[in-house]
């Protein structure tokens, strides 16, 4: 695996593991973060992939964008369109007052994310 692949491996882990921390939270759960790292968890694993194959991606938050340009080298994650379509939504939704996410989108954000993380880390031959 390239030192970069790595790196981008890193921060998934990091933003897995925040948005893991925080739907554990018995008190102040941060469900906006949950959701919000949900969804970086899932852009840096597709940038991770995208960039061990060698495909510029430029900078983008939308994980239907990135998925376009990966399905050429993992057309099975075709499948995993509506959970990068629903997890695009969290990178700016909850970031600006007047909105704000429930336990049941965080939850949600979080399966969604679990599924798309395990073919991810497949794909780059990490156990899952």
């Amino acid at each position: 695996m390239k030192p970069i692949t790595k790196e981008w491996v890193n921060k998934a882990e990091g933003d897995w593991a925040s948005a893991s921390r925080e739907i554990r939270a018995r008190k102040a759960a941060k469900y906006d973060g949950a959701c919000f790292h949900a969804q970086q968890c899932a852009e840096k694993y597709m940038k991770a992939r995208l960039q061990e194959a060698g495909i510029q991606f430029g900078r983008t938050h939308d994980l239907t964008k990135l998925l376009t340009l990966a399905l050429s080298i993992e057309p099975s994650w075709s499948v995993l369109r509506p959970d990068l379509l629903v997890l695009t939504d969290f990178a700016v939704e909850y970031r600006y007052p007047g909105n704000a996410a429930i336990k049941s989108e965080a939850q949600d954000a979080i399966k969604r994310c679990r599924r798309v993380r395990a073919a991810f880390r497949q794909a780059l031959g990490l156990v899952t």
